[in-house]
């Protein structure tokens, strides 16, 4: 479709980010599975289409890709190219670019050896690999080649670490730049003049690309950052928080698309209910977002996949209408669940719940931590996130950070903010620094300090970016060792994050070990032995961390996901992930399903859940499979508290009629693995894409 149909809206019905013709870059972004990936490959067909002699990419920065699943197979426009970045093949492409940049600064500004360049050249350092997408990226959009790029983000957390990356690399390459400062005043004073070295030029250039990327995330003409939120309480106020960031930023946002939205035409029980609490975040939404356009994307009843469901996906996009609330059902809906798990052996130190964003992770580690603590109320349990986008304190309904929060006998809560804990580490490195070089003034010392100083100082703005979420998840070893937790519950960050999460202890301890021989063989030229205890503590507690994850009498993994083609793609990545690092995976819950209704609309859904419900029983035959079906929001600690009763086994009443009535239609109309796909998962907390393709 090369132009707008008389079937879509007006031009002036439609977002900015479709009728500015100016802008090269547009990221969407939000919470897991609000539907950022659809609605970017939506956007990018549009775009593409409107404008058929000009050239655009659609692009996914996140770890967990889905968008090739979008367009299942389907070709998009001839002027739309997709790509779906790999972030260690752009690591591999840089070091071979400029590894001999890196060696010759290293070189001329450190006492380092070529030895030890090459172990530091030679690290998997974590993180690094999305500074180079990041670079990629920019050099796509500086080039010229695309009139707009679109891109898809990571979820909120890490999409704002990503937006953070020019601040990151402007360190990096001060840093860089400081080691080459001594240099280039040797020369001057000696020779009376310096000539620009390739390393000299690599620093200028890559600056270069720092400011040009920077400048653009910063113009409004050029770029629109586009937050994809549903209406729900959890979303709304990570989309508040993502609102504030991004100002702080001075990253420009227009437009906020609502969606999966509940078409008033769509009548039954459960749709009524939904329905009615969307309402209810209507109206909070276009208050605190008042100042932006709020465009409301309806649910569907298939899945948004293939390039004709996503040029559609626009033509029912409009703006937000706050009317009269409609009539909810008399009575809310309850969470029920088919084929509760077993409760975790009593000798569990660490269980961490797992999956894609938006697939309820929060929801199901925060009701187990209650279950546990019901349980073995003398044991204490201790509910901790890791997840960059902290939800946790708003699932809670009370504020959790830094510090273990007790919300009743027996049960505490932690949010553990990476950044602060890494700059806390960077202030003890940074003191020492000052105080040996302090030490050494007066006494005679014929070095040139000013030069030795910066550069020693700017060595832990180059630390692997990976380092602050690995100090995070050693707070979890400390806190076990010191016996003061029986069980922590771990919420972890996306899919993709964790999957890298996982490799984290071994990466980032090769960089402990190759950065503490060097301050060894170096010691006589500088002393920091606060630094050198600190690092042989945080290599132990890795050991210990590596140690703990792999035992299956004290470490868990429950595997989160929901009923759609794209969620059991990533749930068997995340899968094999856990099988190559030896972690056990006793259940995987599939969250969000939709309970029978006589509603055709849930009906076409459910036809399609059982299709990939088939799928998941046939790919993880070995792995206890619990299905938890879509209730209303858990608005108190009751509602978690009932929840968790029903995720595991134990003594409970009968189960409840609606799960009895789903046994009942499976065992009259088992599934039909050929059936064509006509929908798929959705609604409920942490709902999955329109049509219930979570992207």
């Amino acid at each position: 479709m090369n132009a707008p149909n008389a079937n879509q809206p007006a031009q002036t019905d439609a977002p900015s980010f479709f009728r500015e013709a100016g802008l090269g870059l547009i990221l969407f972004g939000g919470k897991g599975g609000v539907g950022k990936t659809t609605c970017a490959a939506a956007a990018a067909l549009r775009l593409a289409g409107q404008s058929p002699d000009r050239r655009f990419l659609v692009v996914s920065i996140d770890p967990a890709h889905s968008l090739e699943d979008c367009f299942a197979g389907s070709a998009p426009l001839p002027n739309l190219e997709v790509l779906e970045v790999n972030t260690q093949d752009s690591l591999a492409r840089f070091k071979a670019a400029h590894a001999g940049h890196l060696r010759e600064i290293a070189l001329h500004g450190t006492v380092l050896d070529d030895y030890d360049i090459t172990q530091l050249l030679e690290l998997s350092m974590p993180g690094l690999d999305e500074i180079m997408a990041f670079i990629e990226i920019a050099a796509l959009v500086d080039s010229g080649a695309y009139a707009c790029i679109v891109v898809d983000t990571a979820p909120t957390g890490h999409a704002l670490r990503f937006l953070e990356l020019p601040q990151m690399l402007r360190k990096w390459n001060q840093s860089l730049d400081a080691m080459l400062a001594q240099n280039r005043y040797m020369y001057r004073l000696y020779r009376g003049f310096y000539t620009k070295s390739q390393a000299d030029m690599f620093i200028e250039q890559t600056m270069a690309s720092i400011d040009c990327i920077t400048a653009l995330l910063q113009d409004a003409v050029r770029c629109r950052f586009v937050p994809v939120m549903i209406a729900e309480p959890l979303s709304v106020q990570e989309t508040g928080r993502l609102l504030e960031a991004l100002q702080s930023m001075r990253v420009p946002v227009m437009d906020i698309l609502i969606n999966q939205t509940v078409p008033v035409s769509i009548q039954c029980p459960f749709c009524s209910e939904l329905r009615g609490r969307q309402y209810e975040q209507y109206s909070i939404a276009s208050q605190t977002f008042a100042k932006h356009a709020l465009w409301e994307i309806p649910l569907q009843a298939g899945r948004v996949q293939g390039s004709e469901k996503l040029r559609a996906l626009w033509e029912t996009v409009k703006p937000l209408s706050v009317g009269p609330q409609p009539r909810a059902a008399d009575t809310a809906t309850k969470p029920c669940v088919d084929h509760a798990a077993t409760l975790p052996p009593i000798g569990a130190s660490l269980l961490l719940f797992a999956g894609k964003g938006g697939v309820g992770k929060t929801t199901l580690a925060t009701a187990t931590a209650f279950r546990l603590n019901r349980q073995a109320p003398d044991k204490n349990i201790l509910l901790f996130s890791t997840d960059p986008a902290h939800s946790l304190s708003d699932r809670l309904g009370v504020v959790v950070g830094s510090r273990e929060t007790v919300l009743c006998p027996g049960l505490s809560a932690l949010e553990v903010d990476e950044k602060v804990e890494f700059e806390a580490l960077k202030q003890q490195y940074s003191d020492e620094v000052a105080a040996f070089f302090g030490s050494l003034t007066g006494k005679g010392v014929t070095i040139d300090l000013s030069f030795d100083r910066e550069v020693m100082e700017s060595i832990m703005d180059m630390s692997p970016p990976g380092l602050d979420e690995m100090m995070a998840l050693t707070r979890v070893v400390e806190l076990l060792q010191s016996g003061k937790y029986g069980t922590i519950v771990l919420d972890t960050a996306p899919t993709g994050h964790l999957i890298r999460l996982l490799e984290l202890p071994g990466l980032v301890q090769d960089w402990l070990r190759v950065f503490f021989n060097i301050l060894i063989k170096y010691r006589n030229v500088f002393r920091l032995p606060n630094m050198m205890q600190l690092m042989v503590e945080m290599s132990k507690q890795l050991k210990a961390l590596r140690a703990l994850l792999v035992d299956p009498e004290r470490t868990s993994l429950y595997a989160v996901s929901v009923l759609t083609d794209m969620a059991f793609e990533e749930t068997t990545d995340l899968m094999a992930a856990c099988r190559n690092a030896g972690i056990r995976v006793p259940t995987l819950f599939l969250n969000l399903a939709t309970p029978p209704a006589e509603c055709l609309f849930c009906s076409a859904r459910g036809r399609a859940e059982s299709r990939v419900q088939s799928r998941y029983r046939r790919a993880f035959a070995q792995t206890a499979q619990s299905v938890v079906y879509r209730f209303a929001e858990p608005s108190d600690w009751d509602d978690l508290k009932a929840l968790g009763l029903l995720l595991f086994e134990g003594p409970q009443a009968p189960a409840p009629p609606i799960v009895r009535a789903v046994r009942k239609r499976r065992a009259a109309h088992p599934p039909d693995p050929a059936a064509k796909d006509n929908g798929g998962g959705g609604g409920g907390p942490g709902a999955a894409e329109p049509g219930g393709g979570p992207a």
